[in-house]
């Protein structure tokens, strides 16, 4: 770091304008100088003026140097100007928005600084002329700030990449519940299809028990063979009946694992209870007609 806290590119910068400027002042003393040369070339040949001819003189010579200063000023501010609007057309390009503190312009610390640098860097009078220092074009940007600005906007990639992984997994998430719930919806109802078809085979059961019942009845008086076979015929029904009833009993237990989460398991459960109790008695009426 130099003097002036900037690096050896940005006060290379510095020294070339502070050349460009010092070289400006130096041509507009010049110029002063030569305003009061063509004033005592031209007015001062004589040896004695009247004090409205050194008025007149000095009033003419003020015009002059007013006229001199007031281009300079200008000139000085434009240039300014046009040096500013080539740093900030390149920060610009960066969206960079630079800040400007005009109160700072007026600190004597600095200026006293800056005066001191000038002085140390042009002190010698064997230094290179601006004209034999090539000059070349302002950069963008040193290295540093670029990579800053880089990391920057990586980090915010970074980070807006994160939150679209997050909500990407968020909705997977979801996806994946939506798809279970489906799965799960859909076996219920399988399971709820084929509880009804049960429920149809247990009626249907249920008509032939009545059937049979009633054969038996009208066949009391048949022979010892007849009732033989109707007696063979009960025992098929009541095997059946178990049967069915030990197909109903897991498909019970089953449907206990797979609605226990659902809705139409407490419906489920209460359909079956109804066709147990009707199960039951039928069972008492067996029991009742084996008796007799």
């Amino acid at each position: 770091m130099a003097e002036l806290g900037f690096n050896e590119h940005h006060q290379n910068e510095v020294i070339n304008y502070m050349r460009f400027a010092r070289s400006k002042r130096v041509q507009r003393l010049k110029t002063i100088d030569s305003c009061f040369e063509d004033l005592k070339e031209s007015r001062l040949v004589e040896e004695t003026f009247t004090a409205d001819e050194v008025s007149d003189m000095l009033e003419g010579l003020q015009a002059v140097v007013r006229g001199e200063v007031e281009m300079e000023l200008i000139n000085t501010t434009h240039t300014n100007v046009l040096l500013l609007r080539q740093l900030f057309s390149q920060a610009e390009k960066y969206y960079l928005k630079l800040q400007t503190d005009v109160s700072e312009l007026e600190n004597r610390e600095l200026l006293e600084q800056v005066a001191e640098f000038e002085k140390t860097e042009f002190k010698t009078t064997n230094k290179k002329t601006s004209q034999d220092v090539s000059k070349p074009k302002l950069a963008p940007l040193n290295e540093g700030g670029v990579s800053e600005l880089l990391n920057k906007e990586i980090a915010r990639l970074q980070e807006e990449n994160d939150k679209l992984k997050a909500r990407l997994k968020t909705l997977e998430s979801q996806a994946t519940s939506a798809l279970d719930e489906k799965s799960k919806v859909e076996q219920a109802l399988k399971d709820l299809q084929r509880v009804q078809t049960d429920q149809q085979e247990i009626t249907d059961l249920e008509g032939t028990v009545e059937t049979l019942r009633e054969d038996f009845q009208k066949s009391l008086s048949a022979t010892t063979a007849s009732q033989k076979d109707l007696q063979d015929n009960l025992v098929a029904a009541k095997h059946d009946l178990l049967r069915v009833q030990e197909q109903l009993a897991l498909a019970e237990k089953e449907l206990e694992k797979k609605f226990q989460q659902t809705a139409a398991y407490r419906n489920m459960k209460e359909i079956l209870a109804k066709k147990n109790e009707q199960i039951k008695e039928i069972r008492k009426r067996l029991q009742k007609y084996e008796s007799e």
